[in-house]
């Protein structure tokens, strides 16, 4: 895949190596032979790699590498699709840290708090969808003896799944063994800003999979993601993404009428009822804020809804812990926040904090630092804004930084509403000692995934998607699968007359 490492074992310092695309089999350059530099978040101008620049021909034939694989990969019996998914999750786990380590510096992720993590999601990933491919399954019909109708859940064929630069290993690991597991083959459009970790977990995969099942395109949106979007042999779009782009994407795969799924934006109510203010809830609210992936989630907490009652105890305490986490860089074991993944995201958080900074009142944090160790990657420090309410720009737009809003409530039904009046339907989190009370709440939240009394991140085997215009679709499940990644085919088979012709009569006859 490289000409050397993008980390060096000895040093841990990075490298400028030339990385290569896998299209067939094969690790091959551009067609046009054009590279792109992959420069580190964490170390201003430093480039990490070359990758190639893919364009419309090479996604053309790394659609036609899968389409080639697709009959024989869809036509094994389930059990050996599921061992090669087994035997690449044992894979990836033997490399976890060199994996983690990747990641951390492609994505400028911290490495203890969510690198290691995502590189452990990617290995269960694997194994659950490895231990369920044999549930896809069909159904038989009651039709009496004349009939045989039943269903098959067959593959789609050739999927182009196209990943964002905040998690891409994770990401891929909702897509890549749900679609395998299903006989797909699949063209990876890896994230232009971070596509080092998914290069070497297809260098993983590659060792157990023939080839063409799996392809990996880099370059940019505009040209390689486009392309597979466009391309005729694709027969879904999966993507993970911004709202903005999925819309787009969603409109041009609707033109030829490719399947699609979309996960995308989301600006997610985080309600605190009233009650005791324990370290549980305020650690809580730290996860759910997702603060340690630089606020870089589309799942974040960032409109924190707190009962008056506790709002300034609640906010008090969680400027102290927001505080007391560590920025800097992110293979340093002691950083809890790592880096932003490029310029334009960076000054883009910027302007909101300009703008909180000049309508909102400050909690904690604030403009990045302009000089010592931070200033020399892009790095921004947690943000916590109280003062405002829901019409502000700050509670309304996906900032996907490290900055949480604070809005004081005191009615139920006045809170369900603000939680509610948002374009965005992805994810939510309610905090009450009244079980009860938090259930029905949950219920009443117009979001795909809501979690009650806990922050953390997605979980294996549980469907998660969004309403509104948080996307399209689930993923990470068995039902997932089957509904993103097959299709259903009826099948109706006449067993002929004699079920019902009268049988003959018959004659007893004598020992």
């Amino acid at each position: 895949m490289t000409e050397q490492s993008v980390l060096s074992p000895s040093t841990g310092k990075t490298s400028a190596p030339t990385q290569l695309m896998l299209i067939g089999g094969k690790w091959v350059e551009a067609v046009e032979g054009d590279w792109r530099e992959i420069v580190s978040p964490g170390h201003r101008g430093k480039v990490l790699a070359r990758v190639p620049r893919g364009t419309g021909a090479d996604v053309d034939l790394a659609v036609s590498a899968a389409r080639a694989a697709f009959p024989a990969w869809r036509d094994q019996h389930f059990t050996a699709r599921q061992r090669v998914l087994l035997k690449i999750a044992d894979a990836i786990e033997a490399r976890a840290e060199e994996l983690a380590q990747v990641t951390a510096v492609d994505t400028g992720n911290a490495l203890r708090t969510q690198a290691r993590p995502e590189v452990a999601t990617l290995v269960d990933l694997f194994r659950y969808f490895g231990g369920v491919a044999g549930e896809v399954k069909g159904t038989t019909l009651p039709a009496g003896a004349a009939q045989l109708q039943y269903t098959r859940q067959e593959p789609l064929g050739v999927v182009g799944a196209i990943l964002p630069w905040n998690s891409p290993l994770m990401i891929a690991g909702f897509k890549v063994p749900a679609a395998l597991a299903a006989g797909n083959t699949i063209v990876l459009k890896a994230a232009e800003d971070a596509p080092l970790s998914i290069l070497l977990m297809a260098e993983v995969c590659e060792e157990f999979l023939p080839p063409g099942v799996l392809n990996v395109v880099t370059g940019t949106g505009r040209e390689a993601g486009a392309a597979l979007v466009d391309h005729p042999g694709v027969d879904k779009v999966s993507f993970t993404g911004s709202t903005e782009v999925g819309r787009g994407i969603a409109g041009r795969a609707g033109e030829r009428l490719a399947h699609v799924s979309l996960e995308l934006g989301g600006k997610n109510p985080s309600i605190v009822f009233p009650g005791a203010v324990t370290d549980e809830l305020i650690d809580g609210l730290v996860l759910s804020s997702r603060v340690t992936r630089q606020g870089q989630s589309c799942t974040a907490g960032s409109r924190l809804y707190l009962h008056r009652d506790v709002h300034d105890e609640v906010l008090a305490r969680l400027a102290d812990r927001l505080g007391a986490l560590k920025v800097g860089d992110p293979l340093d074991e002691s950083n809890d926040i790592g880096a932003i993944i490029n310029q334009s995201q960076y000054d883009s958080i910027r302007d909101y904090l300009e703008d909180g900074l000049a309508n909102m009142r400050v909690e904690l944090g604030g403009l990045p630092p302009t000089t010592g160790p931070l200033a020399e990657g892009l790095f921004h420090v947690p943000t916590l804004f109280s003062g405002g309410d829901n019409s502000f720009r700050l509670a309304r737009e996906e900032i996907f930084g490290p900055v949480v809003v604070a809005i004081p409530w005191t009615d139920v039904d006045d809170v369900v509403r603000m939680a509610n009046d948002s374009a965005y339907g992805l994810a939510a989190y309610v905090w009450s000692q009244d079980i009860d009370q938090a259930i029905s709440t949950a219920h009443r939240l117009e979001a795909g995934w809501v979690q009650v009394n806990q922050g953390g991140g997605q979980v294996v085997g549980q469907s998660y998607g969004g309403y509104k215009q948080s996307g399209i679709g689930r993923e990470v499940s068995l039902e997932g699968m089957i509904a993103g990644f097959t299709q259903t085919k009826q099948i109706n088979v006449c067993l002929g007359q004699r079920a019902t012709t009268t049988p003959p009569a018959t004659t007893k006859t004598g020992a």
